[in-house]
């Protein structure tokens, strides 16, 4: 039975760039539970994204020791490019990738696979956010990668729950037909290609790992933050326009968006940006002449007042004098819960920060304000069922 097993075939790519100290550690580990404890045949793709230290002589060197691994050079940086590449030439039944500081318990590893496997899911991901999840990380990456994922659901409709643990493996055959839509050639690749295959109705398995922050992770957060975000936009913008759709072995019905969000999408995007613009400009001024929590009281009241306003007649076309007063009174509890959140935010800034590491988190902490506050008008505020029956 084990050795019919053997003739199913996994490749585990992992992508590196200037890890000379971490990544033999990392092959002689993975290659060594993978031998005694995995059923499945597996191959393991060291994938070198330019890297310009003796990372790419390590590869080559492992590869000529081990019989199961080989180096993939690249001239290129990019997460993403490094995946694409490898899984877009695979010859295995499944392609997965784990980051090289192996921060995932490997014993998660075949939870992860077995599933695709049998058939049973197409992609799979190591979820942290899950409550049986063993994480040990500390608070700012915790409340950057929770905040993520709550405006991935609430914004994009996302049903997985977190889309940046380095810890992922598919079918092949769904991989390679996802690849020539995800634009992504970074760190967001991972968020694309579970939208993309959410919207074509394929299942995504979740498996719950424990999970140990590396001390010496080199990642931007900030950058890696505001990447997210402009990619965020851009699959939003394609998923309503139509561009994104693949031929793909479909399981169910493509997902759609509920009844009118098509349209107030858009709109509320647009005043979201120009309400963001202008909280961020008379947060600035303010901080001039009083402190960092009072000068973001006074800029989210005065800009979620017209905030309101602008979505009540443009976003979910209330018009007339009707409800405006009870509409306010309402918009200022999704205020509250903004006000909540941004303060929060600031709370978690070290004392004596510079100032664009506090701007940065009134903004993120802002972004996940934003998407409790549409959610807030449109399913209570403004919701058509309330009207009507007022």
């Amino acid at each position: 039975m084990k050795t019919a097993l053997r003739t199913r075939l996994v490749e585990v790519v992992v992508p590196v760039h200037n890890e000379q100290r971490a990544l033999p550690v990392c092959v002689a580990r993975l290659h060594e539970h993978l031998t005694t404890s995995f059923p499945y045949g597996f191959r393991i793709t060291i994938a070198d994204n330019a890297s310009s230290d003796s990372t790419w002589r390590i590869a080559q060197e492992l590869a000529a020791h081990y019989p199961e691994v080989r180096a993939v050079h690249l001239d290129e940086k990019g997460r993403g490019r490094a995946l694409r590449s490898v899984w877009a030439g695979s010859d295995a039944d499944v392609v997965s990738y784990m980051d090289v500081d192996l921060s995932t318990d490997l014993d998660a590893f075949l939870p992860l696979v077995a599933p695709l496997l049998s058939g049973h899911s197409d992609l799979a991901i190591g979820t942290r956010l899950a409550r049986t999840a063993n994480v040990v990380r500390g608070p700012k990456r915790e409340f950057i990668s929770r905040v993520y994922n709550l405006l991935l659901r609430g914004v994009m409709g996302a049903r997985f729950s977190d889309a940046q643990c380095g810890f992922k493996a598919a079918r092949t055959e769904i991989a390679q037909a996802l690849l020539p839509a995800v634009e992504d050639q970074e760190w967001f690749f991972d968020t694309e290609l579970l939208l993309l295959a959410e919207r074509h109705g394929l299942r995504i398995h979740e498996v719950p790992v424990d999970w140990v922050d590396d001390p010496d992770s080199r990642v931007d957060i900030v950058k890696t933050a505001m990447d997210d975000l402009r990619g965020m936009t851009r699959v939003a913008r394609k998923a309503l326009s139509g561009a994104a759709n693949l031929t793909v072995p479909p399981r169910v019905q493509q997902a759609e968006l509920p009844q009118g969000m098509a349209r107030q999408l858009p709109s509320f995007a647009v005043i979201g940006v120009v309400s963001t613009v202008s909280y961020l400009v008379l947060y600035s001024l303010l901080r001039l002449v009083v402190p960092a929590f009072a000068a973001n009281a006074v800029a989210l009241f005065t800009t979620a007042v017209a905030n309101t306003a602008a979505n009540r007649r443009f976003t979910f076309g209330v018009k007339g004098s009707a409800g405006v007063l009870r509409h306010q009174v309402e918009g200022l509890i999704a205020f509250l819960v903004g006000l909540a959140l941004t303060t929060g935010g600031l709370a978690m800034v070290p004392e004596g920060a510079p100032h664009w590491v506090e701007l940065m988190t009134v903004i993120v902490a802002n972004g996940l304000a934003t998407l409790a506050r549409f959610l807030l008008l449109r399913v209570w505020v403004f919701n058509p069922k309330r009207r009507n029956a007022r």
